[in-house]
């Protein structure tokens, strides 16, 4: 089973309680995109066997959207955040590195 707190009530729920929405921190194509953009932006998403950025809804709860930072094949969950937040935090990206050393995410290596 799996369990996830939800960053804004705090409540650790299980996955019965919560909406899975698909992979997070998707690049949303401008107004000038061509066919091929915007279709990988609709349809494509990825699907990695080990760390995977994830949006949820606690719809149980406080009904809010987060994201969570877990692993597929293990299922251990290395942290929630805030949907707004646009990289991960920077405890959760130490705590995917430090299992995952060779890990990298586009858009948050770098990121200050």
């Amino acid at each position: 089973m799996l369990i996830l707190e939800c960053p804004y009530c705090g409540i650790h729920a299980e996955e019965t309680e919560l909406h899975a929405g698909g992979q997070a921190h998707i690049k949303r194509e401008t107004v000038g995109a061509d066919d091929a953009a915007f279709e990988a932006y609709l349809f494509t998403r990825a699907n990695p066997r080990g760390v995977h950025l994830e949006r949820w809804r606690h719809v149980n709860g406080c009904g809010k959207w987060f994201h969570a930072a877990r692993s597929t094949t293990t299922l251990e969950v290395f942290g929630t955040y805030p949907a707004q937040t646009l990289t991960p935090p920077d405890d959760i990206r130490a705590a995917i590195t430090a299992k995952h050393p060779d890990w990298s995410f586009e858009g948050w290596q770098g990121a200050t």
